[in-house]
């Protein structure tokens, strides 16, 4: 399941996947999707490693200001996806 998390002024939708296990850590699953003429920019990133994926169309320079943005809200998405999403989520 994916949970709606934000979009940013430029349009960019961020999302997240509840928080399930990959051998033996939590991951959560953050994926990124930018309206462009005709088209979008999406990637993935997992949490907590950062470890980025399936880049399509961000620059690198991008994906710097995306990190650093997810770095800033990580423990806040971390926490939602772990109680299904803000509709779901008690008291954040």
């Amino acid at each position: 399941m994916m949970y709606a998390f934000m979009q940013l002024d430029d349009g960019t939708e961020i999302v997240h996947s509840d928080a399930y296990e990959e051998n033996g850590i939590e991951v959560v699953k953050v994926y990124f999707e930018h309206p462009v003429e005709g088209d979008f920019e999406s990637a993935e990133c997992y949490l907590p490693d950062y470890k980025w994926k399936n880049i399509d169309g961000f620059s690198k320079e991008r994906i710097q200001y995306l990190e650093d943005y997810l770095h800033s809200v990580a423990h806040i998405i971390i926490r939602l996806a772990r109680e299904g999403g803000f509709d779901n989520a008690a008291n954040l």
